[in-house]
């Protein structure tokens, strides 16, 4: 069937079900907390939807999912710095914070999968989007399409964020060992 003649829920059902597990990695390579994974998936949904109205198949369905998720993860990373005014916890609160002792780090080290995803988490939002659609499957030239870079500087920054990644992975692991 044509994406033209698709409604707009017709185009987010056979989107969410097609690429429902691929935003929900996503939402997790952008927000470490469980509550916070949830509302990004929430809205990268609602995102979704909306953008289905203007959707006119000039790009793969594929491309323009992965376009629209990764912006309306991007925007809530962004948003998520400018509220982030303390992490100070009152008194009534301190028995809900979590476990300085139980750091992410300190899980990290025990899960491969959970180490590189916290160190994907340290990259910038950009080289995260590419990093990220990387470990989707997308190539060069749909996350250049997505993304607004050329296929050779996609393929570039791959190369290098994996150089990098793979340091950062090996001293950690090094690290863990001694």
């Amino acid at each position: 069937m044509d994406a033209q003649r698709l409604t707009q829920d017709e185009l987010y059902a056979r989107a969410a079900a097609e690429f429902g597990p691929a935003l929900g990695r996503l939402a997790r390579a952008y927000e470490r907390d469980a509550d916070r994974q949830r509302d990004l998936v929430q809205d990268i949904h609602f995102a979704l939807w909306r953008s289905f109205e203007h959707y006119r198949g000039l790009s793969s369905l594929r491309t323009w999912i992965y376009r629209v998720a990764h912006n309306t993860a991007a925007s809530h990373v962004q948003k998520d710095r400018r509220a982030r005014v303390s992490q100070w916890v009152d008194l009534e609160h301190v028995a809900e914070a979590p476990d300085p002792a139980s750091t992410h780090e300190t899980h990290a080290q025990t899960d491969t999968l959970t180490r590189l995803m916290a160190l994907i988490h340290q990259l910038k939002p950009p080289d995260r989007q590419v990093m990220l659609l990387y470990l989707d499957g997308l190539d060069a030239k749909e996350t250049g399409e997505i993304t607004g870079l050329s296929p050779g500087a996609v393929a570039t920054k791959i190369h290098r964020i994996k150089a990098v990644l793979a340091q950062r992975f090996s001293a950690a692991e090094g690290a863990g060992k001694s």
